[in-house]
């Protein structure tokens, strides 16, 4: 658990014990009521020292998180609040929560469509009703890049309540190769978007392969039987999955790539401010205002389109089979070019 949370996990539970006013709270009560709380959270025996117990009362103690808890001692052993009515939980936001719960409603609420934020509109209106309302009263500030209208989004709640409840689903599918939808029995693992398409990582019934569903090409979803066994992710860490990847195409075992490009003058300071990944490293600079950069990735079709975006403003200088396949879709896109002037 990160240590945030941790922390949130001890302070809520010492504000419950100092709440409870049917028994006398010791320091060693506190840390034992801590210790079980945080168990139930992780699974994992915690060991808590009296010291982090005492650094917890402080903090609340004090202005740092806004409490000022009104924490005394009785009879020199006892824990209690001096108001018995208080509490960290009712405790007033300040300006600056009322700031960033208002730069979080502004982005929830452009997510409501999608139907996995189904009740969202009543919890945010509430939450609206009792922020400030001089900070409320304007128009949204934060518009993210968001397609409402592309088909398959309202299989997102579905598909959301399959992988945190670890149910299988029955899917019907048809590719954009296929001439009628197949059914096929998933577990669901992950929900990724890209480039405003959302995919589903799974595993069919069947085999052991890793696939990558795009949700605009289901036509249909539901729960699988209840006798229908769910296969536990075996296959990949979505914590680092993706570090190799633009885009989402990928097989398990495919093998990272070091692609070497140059970049022009033109587009130089946009590559160098918004690197085409994580692992873009600068190789040299040039005197016409180009750049040469390296990423380490997986060679797929995202990787191709993402580099001819770029049109005549980035070459590919290795790897050799890259470079063929880009070389080759942009002869391509000429001979069409030729091909049409010759007509007109």
């Amino acid at each position: 658990m990160p240590q945030n949370k941790n922390l949130m996990v001890r302070l809520t539970t010492i504000d419950r014990c100092l709440r409870n006013r049917y028994r006398l709270w010791t320091i060693q009560d506190l840390i034992d009521a801590c210790s079980d709380a945080l168990y139930e959270y992780e699974g994992v025996q915690t060991d808590i020292s009296l010291r982090t117990i005492r650094n917890d009362l402080a903090l609340m103690r004090s202005d740092r998180l806004g409490y000022n808890a009104p924490i005394v001692i009785r009879h020199k052993k006892y824990y209690t609040y001096a108001d018995p009515d208080y509490s960290i939980t009712q405790h007033p936001l300040s300006e600056q929560d009322i700031q960033v719960l208002s730069r979080a409603i502004d982005v929830v609420r452009q997510y409501q469509g999608f139907g996995i934020f189904g009740g969202a509109d009543d919890v945010v209106s509430r939450l609206e009703d009792h922020l400030s309302a001089n900070l409320l009263h304007r128009g949204p500030v934060i518009f993210l890049d968001t397609n409402k209208q592309l088909r398959g989004l309202k299989f997102i709640p579905l598909l959301y309540h399959c992988i945190t409840h670890k149910q299988a689903a029955i899917v019907s599918y048809q590719s954009f190769k296929a001439k009628a939808p197949h059914d096929y029995c998933i577990s669901p693992y992950l929900l990724k978007e890209y480039n405003n398409r959302w995919f589903v990582l799974c595993s069919a019934r069947g085999n052991s392969m890793l696939y990558t569903l795009a949700l605009d090409r289901i036509v249909s979803i539901s729960e699988a039987p209840d006798d229908v066994p769910y296969r536990e992710n075996d296959l990949f860490a979505p914590e680092t999955y993706f570090e190799n990847l633009i885009g989402v195409t990928k097989s398990i075992g495919d093998p990272t790539i070091h692609a070497v490009l140059r970049v022009d003058g033109d587009q130089a300071p946009y590559v160098l401010t918004k690197p085409l990944h994580p692992s873009q490293q600068l190789l040299s600079r040039h005197d016409d205002g180009g750049i040469t950069v390296s990423i380490d990735v997986v060679h797929n079709i995202e990787l191709e389109a993402r580099i001819l975006n770029f049109g005549h403003h980035v070459t590919v200088l290795s790897p050799s089979r890259l470079r063929t396949r880009i070389r080759r879709s942009l002869q391509l896109a000429l001979t069409n070019y030729q091909q049409e002037d010759g007509q007109d």
